[in-house]
């Protein structure tokens, strides 16, 4: 049977190892911690910031652990009007860390509280700023510029929960969805338009080409055919001429020479029949050599 003596000493040492584990605290790197006591910050050593064991009194004192890097916020998509009326879906995003880490206790709390007040305010910072500008300057011009201003403002609120703005940015700016579905149409519209116009310039560019080729064709052929023929009738000439100084010394070879020529285009054709006197001039050389007509026999 255990010893009343030995419980107490058991129990004493089970003592002894919570109060010893209540008054140590692990900090890490990406930690830093608020030592409070009855729930304000003890003086001296409130904010503990080097990583590794630390010491608090058991009971009295308690820990608050807090982020130390920095921490992203996206905003949710919000519908925003420019100065020229027009309408703007807007993303926005900041990245903040803890810049004082007991009033960020003492004003929210907690990275979620954090979270939903600068949501706030990067909204209506957004819709302050973006109000001011115009389309153009929102998406092309000045979106650096407007981008800063969004910044500041962040920043300036942001102080009071004991928070630094590291960065803003504008992460996406679009038309609302009905109103770019429209400019799409118009967009699709005016790009057909252009494409009907480039098709009809290059098919009147096309006839006008062909029309030249066609007309250069035909001057060609028509230059072509006038050489063809002026060539030809030289030659022809040429040729009679060549004939002419052939057959003058012998007239009647010529006469016996043509009329072969005669015999052979007229009886090339074997079913062709003449209805002609043998005695004509025609035939003359069938029955002369030398062509002379038979005299009729004297009766």
């Amino acid at each position: 049977m255990i010893q009343p003596k030995t419980i107490a000493l058991i129990a004493g040492f089970f003592v002894l190892v919570v109060v010893a584990l209540s008054a140590t605290f692990e900090l890490h790197q990406t930690q830093q911690a608020l030592l409070l006591r009855f729930g304000e910050p003890v003086p001296d050593r409130g904010l503990v910031t080097d990583p590794g064991l630390h010491f608090k009194m058991p009971l009295i004192e308690s820990v608050v652990f807090l982020d130390n890097r920095i921490l992203d916020l996206e905003s949710s998509s919000q519908e925003v009007l420019a100065s020229d009326n027009q309408r703007l879906e807007v993303d926005a995003f900041v990245r903040y860390k803890i810049a004082n880490a007991l009033k960020f206790y003492q004003t929210v709390g907690s990275v979620a509280n954090a979270d939903n007040q600068l949501a706030s305010v990067l909204n209506s910072a957004v819709r302050r700023v973006l109000g001011e500008a115009s389309q153009t300057q929102i998406v092309r011009d000045d979106r650096a510029g407007l981008t800063a201003k969004i910044r500041d403002q962040v920043n300036r609120e942001a102080e009071r929960f004991g928070v630094s703005i590291n960065d803003a940015r504008i992460r996406r700016v679009d038309l609302p969805r009905q109103i770019s579905e429209k400019v799409f149409d118009r967009m699709r519209t005016e790009r057909a338009r252009e494409a009907a116009e480039y098709r009809a310039l290059g098919q009147q560019e096309a006839q006008q080409i062909r029309s030249s080729a066609q007309r250069d064709a035909t001057v060609i052929v028509a230059e072509a055919q006038q050489q063809g023929d002026s060539m030809r009738g030289d030659g022809e000439a040429e040729r009679n001429r060549i004939f002419a100084d052939a057959f003058n010394p012998g007239p009647d070879f010529f006469a016996f020479y043509r009329s072969m020529q005669a015999y052979d285009a007229s009886l090339k054709d074997k079913n062709a029949r003449f209805v002609i006197s043998p005695r004509s001039d025609f035939f003359r050389f069938f029955d002369s050599p030398p062509g002379k007509a038979a005299k009729a026999a004297t009766p």
